[in-house]
């Protein structure tokens, strides 16, 4: 292999790497059966070598493509033998997963006889089995209650495929025609990508493609230090909290000691709580994907997020704390939380060192799962509300962006057309528009979470379960700025008394024409409210954003 590259074979094989996981990410969103991959674009996309090293991703996701190499590394671990052909699959936390609901498939490269590389797609199930559907259970206590565990198997081998895994798969799965579409979507996907960097192989040659993929890893490092080096040195804490654990326990702590020293951040998250009981609990590659997304929010945008932006970041923890717990642990809402937790703890911890680089806390995940009989077919339907979008945190450039989402996916999840979801779903979506007063005030202000209110057009009674954090903490102001409101979702049911729903519930009855009353947080503001200009608000109060001047 040649010891240098020239750059402009360094820049052409980047772009084309990049452009091979968006044209595999194009793929999925056209070829899923679930309305969570096809609409709400829940998944992501990335090339791993045989070491690891992540070496390209597509912007979806953060906290799917920050833990891929843990689950990289596992997969080499447990197979020596690939072969052309094989695919492997996995979804379990204690083995590089996040958590039950992200199955991930692996396609290995290879050129010649060599594996060089693998192309991977993880993406959430609409359902993994378990004890309740969707995927989520509050009352889960160890893992076993939260779906089916897959250890990374070899679905197929040499090209055949494993029947009679797929039928053991689908069999525990409850909607099995979509798990096998969205299953087959993702092995097209990832068999895209290695068709791709097969094509990439036979034009410059695998040596040329090796030694361009270290001068890439090699440049970015230098990219990041850079920016790194510009920060205050020094010893820096942040501190968030869960809301509660859905069995008892609240105001459960994440702590951040950020050590910042020349170019290099070490990050200890060993002063966090200890672990809960419930699904709260973050599995050790999850909590490695929420710190690497923090440290990349803060570097700038148009450096390559690879293993060369992450050699200066060094990440501490302890195992048996909330950010990662023992084997045997329920896990499933840590994609989500404490994932943001751990997040707004080094923002906070950050906001020290690089002031002009961070940001105001953005939403809280609030999901609801719904399961019934649509009226109109007789089928059973899993909905995921992916609605109600909270707002994003505001920063030095300006005020939040409304309605985009939570710290672990910046804007990669949508929710979709509701006229589409309409026609796909026995509901009806009554009201979908800003909420006013949602963000937090500040010199620039947090954006807007939304007010939906959604009737269920069934006919018979469905169930609900709900799964996230956020209605005791809102998003938190940064340097002045103030939190967001947060979340605050009711049920309303003819004949009952308005009941507020909890973050963490199983089996809520819902009967026809009940309505869900959802208001979703806003994002946090940044920088003192007195700053804020006397245009930026009369602006807001002309376009309906507040609804009283200040």
């Amino acid at each position: 292999m040649s010891a240098k590259i020239d750059p402009i074979t360094r820049s052409v094989v980047q772009h084309r790497l990049s452009s091979i996981v968006k044209e595999m990410g194009e793929a999925m969103l056209r070829t899923s059966y679930s309305q969570i991959l096809n609409s709400s674009r829940d998944f992501s996309l990335a090339i791993c070598d045989t070491n690891g090293r992540l070496i390209a991703q597509a912007d979806h996701i953060p906290v799917h493509v920050g833990a891929l190499p843990w689950a990289t590394l596992a997969v080499e671990e447990r197979f020596k033998d690939v072969a052309p052909g094989d695919v492997i699959l996995l979804n379990d936390p204690y083995q590089g997963g996040s958590h039950l609901p992200d199955l991930t498939a692996f396609v290995p490269v290879f050129d010649g006889g060599k594996r060089l590389l693998w192309t991977i797609v993880r993406a959430h199930q609409s359902d993994i089995g378990g004890a309740t559907h969707g995927a989520y259970n509050p009352a889960a206590t160890e893992i076993y209650q939260e779906g089916i565990r897959i250890p990374p198997i070899k679905l197929y081998e040499a090209g055949k495929p494993r029947e009679d895994l797929l039928d053991l798969l689908a069999l525990n799965i409850r909607n099995p025609r979509e798990f096998r579409g969205d299953l087959a979507a993702m092995l097209g996907a990832a068999h895209l990508g290695e068709r791709r960097v097969a094509k990439l192989f036979s034009e410059f040659g695998a040596d040329t493609v090796e030694a361009a993929i270290e001068a890439i890893l090699d440049a970015t490092e230098q990219q990041t230090r850079a920016v790194v080096s510009a920060w205050k040195d020094g010893v820096f804490y942040g501190e968030a909290l869960l809301d509660d654990d859905g069995h008892g326990r609240t105001d459960i702590k994440i702590a951040a000691k950020v050590t910042k020293k020349g170019s290099d951040i070490e990050v200890d998250l060993t002063g966090s709580d200890p672990q809960s009981t419930s699904f709260v609990n973050s599995s050790h590659a999850n909590m490695q994907a929420a710190v690497a997304m923090a440290f990349a929010y803060l570097i700038d945008a148009d450096i390559p997020k690879n293993t060369g932006a992450l050699r200066p970041l060094k990440v501490v923890a302890k195992q048996g704390t909330i950010v990662w717990a023992d084997p045997g642990r329920p896990v499933t809402l840590c994609t989500s939380h404490p994932s943001n937790e751990i997040v707004e703890a080094i923002i906070k911890a950050m906001s020290a060192s690089c002031p002009d680089r961070v940001m105001g806390g953005w939403g809280r995940r609030f999901r609801i799962a719904i399961q019934g009989e649509d009226p109109r077919n007789g089928r059973n339907f899993i909905w995921h509300m992916f609605q109600a979008r909270p707002g994003g945190g505001a920063s030095p450039g300006g005020d939040g962006y409304s309605s985009i989402g939570e710290w672990h996916s910046v804007g990669g999840l949508k929710f979709g057309s509701i006229e589409v979801a309409e026609v796909r779903f026995p509901l009806h979506f009554r009201q979908h528009e800003f909420r006013p007063d949602s963000g937090g005030d500040g010199q620039h202000r947090g954006g807007l979470g939304v007010a939906l209110d959604m009737v269920l057009e069934t006919q018979k009674p469905a169930k609900g379960n709900t799964a996230g954090d956020g209605a005791r903490h809102g998003p938190c102001g940064m340097l002045g700025g103030k939190d967001g409101e947060p979340h605050h979702y009711r049920l309303l049911s003819e004949g009952r008394a308005p009941r507020v729903l909890k973050t963490k519930e199983v089996g809520i009855e819902l009967r026809p024409g009940d309505c869900l009353e959802i208001r979703s947080s806003g994002g946090g503001g940044w920088g003192p409210p007195e700053k804020r200009s006397a245009e930026a608000r009369a602006r807001d109060l002309a376009q309906g954003l507040v609804s009283k001047a200040v």
